[in-house]
């Protein structure tokens, strides 16, 4: 993986993630140069410098997506207010959650991404997904049909700190797009608008906000409900899968990184073994699940495993995993894959060192794994929707 901080794995994640959504190398160069000292200190030291370096770069950006507005050049604002997006949120991602200013720096990456796609973008829109006496922030991307029917779907779910903002930078939505399928990403509780603007956070029976995503789609004349998949990286590879062993609607299941036993990463964790993805990172474990104390966080992650729960995946099951990820160990990718016997069709992708993908959810190389998983997913739709074959009477 590239690491502009050599010492600094965290924010080397950041620089990468925004280089592989979109980001400029000049751009995102000038917004890393003023923190190069600072990186050398940890993790958690110094985020708050980090930002204001960012969105320095992203105010020049605006500044100038303005004037390009004025002069009537809107194609130029589009993308300038898309890059400024991805950089004020991936600064923001690296922020304690305890720090002041991290509400408005999201609301910022939003109104930047939302002025973004007025003018790229006439596929997306914002929509509410009702849950329980609330609702889940989301993005919709409509792919076209091919074949002139309401389209398949696909669910997108985060992991610990990602956004849906980030979900939309990845392009993946695109990939399945271009492939006649649409795309509804989602900030469940615990991740994104839900935990930052609404207070809702994670719970491990997953299974509760795939029935209101679906329940949703089933509302939409342009989606074909009876072909919903549903996608997840990061920590997203437990709540996705969790998810498709219980609620029947799903069609397909994707862990876009395996994550098959994450409490007990986190025991691995407090004796410092791998990768952090975040700054602060104890932090901000206990503000996405909702604790106060580090033992009741750890009680409620011990719950957090597919041990037991992949066995009942009775549908198409990917896992893709790079093989020197820092922050998942590999074996749990083989794990999922060698428990969930009853999916009908279960296939394990491993992204190695002659290839690229090998970090964690392949960000070093991300297409490398968006547009494999973008293509099983297609195939596995297309046969689902194909015409089944009869044996004609003699």
């Amino acid at each position: 993986m590239f690491e502009y901080f050599p010492t600094n794995y965290v924010w080397s994640l950041s620089v990468v993630a925004t280089l592989n959504n979109g980001g400029l190398i000049d751009e995102v160069d000038r917004a890393c140069k003023p923190v190069l000292e600072a990186a050398k200190n940890g993790d958690d030291a110094g985020t708050e410098e980090l930002y204001a370096a960012w969105v320095a770069v992203a105010d020049q950006l605006i500044a100038s997506a303005h004037a390009d507005e004025a002069a009537g050049r809107t194609i130029a604002a589009g993308d300038k207010f898309y890059r400024a997006s991805l950089y004020v949120s991936q600064a923001e991602r690296l922020q304690s959650p305890t720090w002041s200013g991290r509400n408005e720096a999201y609301q910022k990456s939003i109104d930047l991404l939302l002025r973004s796609v007025e003018y790229r973008d006439p596929a997306f829109s914002r929509v509410e997904i009702p849950y329980q006496d609330t609702s889940l922030p989301a993005y919709f991307l409509k792919a076209e049909p091919t074949d002139g029917r309401p389209a398949p779907v696909m669910i997108q779910w985060n992991g610990l700190d990602s956004t849906k903002e980030m979900m939309y930078y990845s392009g993946f939505a695109h990939e399945l797009a271009r492939r006649g399928i649409s795309t509804l990403m989602v900030d469940t509780p615990g991740s994104g608008e839900a935990l930052r603007l609404r207070g809702l956070t994670a719970r491990y029976d997953t299974e509760h906000w795939a029935a209101a995503c679906v329940d949703y789609l089933e509302t939409r004349p342009d989606v074909d409900a009876s072909l919903i998949g549903i996608v997840g990286w990061s920590l997203g590879g437990y709540f996705a899968p969790r998810a498709a062993a219980f609620e029947k609607r799903l069609k397909l299941v994707v862990a876009w990184g395996a994550n098959h036993n994450w409490g007990e990463v986190q025991h691995g964790r407090r004796h410092r073994e791998g990768e952090n993805p975040v700054p602060h990172y104890w932090d901000h474990v206990k503000w996405v699940w909702g604790q106060t104390d580090i033992e009741e966080f750890m009680a409620v992650a011990d719950k957090v495993t597919l041990d037991g729960v992949v066995e009942k995946i009775t549908v198409p099951f990917l896992i893709t995993h790079g093989i020197r990820d820092r922050q998942i160990s590999v074996k749990y990718a083989h794990q999922s894959y060698e428990q969930a016997v009853n999916s009908s069709k279960r296939e394990l992708r491993i992204f190695t060192d002659d290839e690229g993908g090998t970090e964690h959810i392949s960000i070093d190389h991300m297409p490398m794994a968006s547009v494999f998983i973008a293509d099983w997913v297609a195939e596995v739709l297309t046969n689902a929707n194909a015409p089944k074959a009869t044996t004609a009477a003699l």
